[in-house]
């Protein structure tokens, strides 16, 4: 039994709360890449427990709330809509739908690729995005042949939940980067800025915090889908 609507919104002001103060956080060493606040903790967890709809809304809520408690730039509010789509392609991923995230990569990815400034960029500056890539085609694929079958609320697939959703983050981001070119119409770069920044500390910071993610929502994900089950707030999809 779904939870009724007065728990759902509950829920969703649960976690918009949780994400507000996650993503108020700065951290002076560590808000290099592609998230200055925390908010990445959390994003994947909540597409996760309520659901593509309902996570990206909390979401959206807590990166705007704490965008303007904890204030970087006005141009930081285009980027962040990436933290919702990383908790609707979660919850997609959770649910079994990965062909609407795998379109989704696929545009994203064939947007930079298709921008004659991204020839001009090091293939690898994007590693993790290639390798995210490569895993939900075989996730997809083996899932269509069943031969992958992830155990409902487990750690892989809660794993793999989160990694996917947060590099459809990173992907939305760099569309806005460089596909749209904000790169040049918000900070002025140049190309050969565009080519610093693919070798900067960046490369490993941003990955660093997506295995800091997954690890996180693999590890605490199980027991707070099972409490909140117990508790009819969430039904197993």
């Amino acid at each position: 039994m779904k939870p009724s609507r007065s728990r759902r919104i509950a829920l969703i002001s649960v976690f918009a709360a949780l994400g507000v103060v996650c993503d108020s956080i700065l951290t002076p060493g560590f808000s290099a890449g592609v998230w200055y606040g925390w908010i990445f903790m959390l994003s994947p967890l909540t597409g996760v427990v309520l659901g593509p709809r309902d996570g990206f809304v909390a979401t959206l809520i807590s990166v705007m709330v704490g965008h303007s408690l904890a204030f970087r730039d006005v141009y930081e509010y285009f980027f962040t809509f990436g933290a919702p789509l990383c908790s609707l392609a979660s919850g997609y991923v959770f649910r079994g739908k990965l062909g609407r995230v795998l379109l989704l990569y696929t545009i994203l990815l064939s947007a930079y690729f298709l921008t004659p400034v991204s020839w001009t960029l090091p293939i690898w500056g994007m590693w993790d995005c290639h390798l995210a890539y490569a895993t939900i085609i075989a996730a997809t694929i083996l899932t269509k042949r069943s031969i992958l079958k992830l155990r409902k609320g487990s750690m892989p697939q809660l794993a793999l939940s989160a990694f996917l959703g947060l590099e459809a983050d990173v992907m939305f981001r760099i569309f806005l980067f460089v596909p749209c070119q904000t790169y040049r119409i918000f900070y002025g770069f140049t190309p050969e800025t565009l080519r610093l920044i693919w070798t900067a500390p960046a490369l490993i910071i941003t990955p660093l915090k997506v295995g800091l993610s997954t690890l996180f929502t693999a590890i605490v994900g199980p027991h707070i889908l099972r409490v909140l089950e117990e508790r009819g707030l969430y039904t197993a999809p």
